[in-house]
Formats: structure tokens, sequence, C-alpha cells
């Protein structure tokens, strides 16, 4: 086992199972390493339990993976590798063991597998434990089903009483740590929730999401079926004495400031416009209109959650933004690195997905004369 970070006891703990082969989704190498979407899956898997409030986190591996997955998942500490078992419900069980010393009062088992984990299933799945000692997300069968013997239909199956399980699952985790130490069925148990049943436990259903799909097979990989779109803003705002300056999201010393209704931060407004424009909701003068006094002196960053929630209503994550602030002063250079990161985290991107560029305009128009900033964003959002 490696260890990395403290947290001396987190409420709600995760176990990640990455240590299987992955073979059938046709990769070159186990479908949790591999790329989708720009990031290692299970990358994509760990960001997503972080970003919903998991503390501690416990990744099983397989053999020789250390390295790898700590390059992987830098940055996301508290981190606890561990090396899996020779199945399923061993690599659970040494996840758990694992996580101990640090004492959690809840802990999800997820599949690496699944990287689109959303944060209002691990809201449903954690308010399930307030009277159970499990909870899972599920989702309900759609088509007809049957009971087959080999080829041929042997029965009708009652889809009214059938689910599909999805990860992660949630327990009390003590628990779970004992029943899977207790546990006595079959070696390689489909999912923890029968092992919790079989130990008498009492294991409550949530409603799951279509976005924890699990990734299978190697079409699942494939990008170019992707729906991308994708938008651009525009915004300029006039430079005053006695303001302050706010340019993406950071406050700049400046001798003159941006006038508007909220804190003009023109930056930040030209890549709401992008997004609006690339997810089809029109401009920010729609949603945030200049006459409602609840955006007087806002910041702009609310308009930017706006604007990413909108889009990931309709299914969409941003998928990079390139930003051109024009202007003969301040000088952005200074600035760029605290910008670009500024941005990066209101998007729920990494840096590397947001470019700021800044530029003159030879001392020509209203820019050149110094009497205000603009800013022109494109945005590229792509379909989950």
């Amino acid at each position: 086992m490696v260890q990395s970070g403290s947290d001396p006891s987190p409420t709600l703990a995760a176990v990640i199972v990455a240590a299987g082969k992955g073979l059938r989704a046709g990769q070159p190498m186990p479908k949790q390493f591999a790329l989708w979407r720009g990031k290692p899956v299970l990358r994509h898997a760990a960001e997503r339990l972080k970003g919903a409030g998991v503390g501690a986190l416990c990744v099983v591996i397989p053999e020789g993976a250390e390295v790898l997955v700590r390059e992987m998942l830098s940055g996301l500490e508290p981190l606890i590798l561990v090396q899996g078992g020779a199945t399923r419900q061993e690599s659970v069980r040494a996840g758990l063991e694992a996580l101990e010393s640090e004492a959690p009062n809840h802990v999800l088992i997820h599949d690496a597998a699944r990287p689109d984990c959303p944060a209002d299933v691990v809201e449903r799945l954690t308010g399930g434990l307030a009277s159970h000692a499990g909870a899972i997300p599920v989702l309900p069968v759609v088509d007809s089903m049957v009971v087959a013997t080999g080829e041929l239909m042997e029965a009708k199956a009652e889809r009214e009483a059938l689910r599909r399980v999805q990860t992660p699952q949630a327990f009390r985790y003590p628990d779970i740590l004992s029943a899977h130490r207790d546990w006595q069925g079959d070696p390689d148990a489909g999912d923890d929730a029968q092992v919790a049943q079989a130990a008498g436990l009492t294991v409550a259903l949530v409603d799951g999401d279509e976005r924890l799909r699990k990734l299978t097979f190697a079409d699942d990989f494939v990008q170019g079926g992707a729906m991308i779109r994708t938008g651009t803003g525009y915004d300029v705002h006039r430079l005053s004495p006695g303001e302050e300056l706010w340019l993406c999201g950071i406050r700049i010393e400046h001798d003159k400031g941006l006038a508007g209704h909220s804190d003009a931060d023109v930056a930040l407004h030209a890549v709401v416009d992008a997004i609006l424009g690339a997810a089809g909701e029109g401009d920010i003068g729609q949603h945030f209109p200049p006459s409602d006094p609840r955006w007087r002196g806002a910041p702009s960053s609310k308009f930017i959650e706006h604007a990413v929630s909108l889009a990931s209503a309709k299914g969409y994550n941003v998928g990079n933004v390139d930003l051109t602030i024009i202007c003969e002063a301040p000088k952005i250079g200074k600035h760029r690195d605290e910008m670009r990161a500024t941005l990066a985290g209101l998007l729920g991107v990494e840096s590397e997905c947001v470019n700021v560029k800044a530029t003159t305009t030879e001392k020509l128009g209203f820019t050149g004369r110094g009497e205000g900033i603009a800013a022109q964003a494109v945005a590229t959002l792509v379909k989950r």
C-alpha cells in the first residue's frame, strides 16, 4: 500500500476499483488508464468523486501500476493506492481495509470504468444512508425482458420488478467492511450490494443517471461521434476613474477600472457569451439584464457558473476556451497564468484547456486611446 497526503477523519471516503484488465475495450492498456475525452478514464472518475465531496480516496490498482496511477491522479490527495486481489470482491475488501485508518463514516465503492458521476447521484446515495446501511443507484428497465436457456426463450421476465444497477454504491463504512470480511458467497461477487445483503444489511434504491454508463467496448472510446458545438463572444466596457479593475476573475491594480452594472469583468463576459452561444442559450443580456438590481456589482463568476450549468443541463461539458483581451494598459502578460488558472477553475476544466491572450490595437480606436477594454472568446462544448 502506498499513501500520500492526509485527511484525519473524512466523513465520506471512496474506493475506486481499477485493478481489472479491461481487454474488451480494445485499448493498448487497461481501459481505466486509457484516454477518454482528453484524460485517463480513472482521472475522470476520481475528479468527479472529489468534486462531489469525497475526502480520502483509495484506488485499487494492478501490480506495478503505482507510478502510473500516482501521475494520473496528481493533485487529488489524500490518496491511497493498494494492489487488487484475484477477484473484484477481494479487490474491494483490500480497498476497504486500506481505509480503516481514515475512519470514514461512509464510503462509496465505484468502478473506474464509469468516468462521469454526477454530484447529485452522490447526494442521493449519502442521503439514503440516513436510514439504511447501504444505497445503490438504479435505472428502470425499458425493454422487454425474457429468461433464456441457451438460445431459447424460457419465460417472460417482469421488467417492472427489475432494475439496472450502477456504481458508485454507498455504505456505512463499518458495516460494509464487516460484510466483506464475513463474505462466504461467490468468490466473484457481482457487486457490493450483494455482499451487504448477504450480511443482513438493508440496501436502499435511489435514482441513477444515464451519464453513469460503463465504458466497455472499443466504440465507447471513439470520439468522432461526439457532438461538438462552438460559440463566440465579444464584449466591451469603458475604463473609468474610481472603479475596480476585474479581468478574468482577478482584481488588477490600475489607475482606472471598468464601469458596468456588475463587476464589469469584460473577459468573463466574453466567455459567458461564447458558452451561451455554443449551448444555443442566447446572450448574457438575456440572462443578466442591466436593468435587474440583483446584478448590481455582482461578481461575473456567477455568470460563468450559470452558463456552464445551462450547457451541462443540455448534456455538454466545456471542452476548451480561447480568450483574447484587447487593451493598451494594463499589461496582461504578468497576470496571464493566474487568469488562466482562475478561469479554468470556474469552468471546471484543466488549465491546459484554457488559453488567455492579449493584444493591442496599435493606439487606434477606443482601446488604443485607453478609453476601454474589449475581449473576444471562443468556447467549445463537447457532448457527454
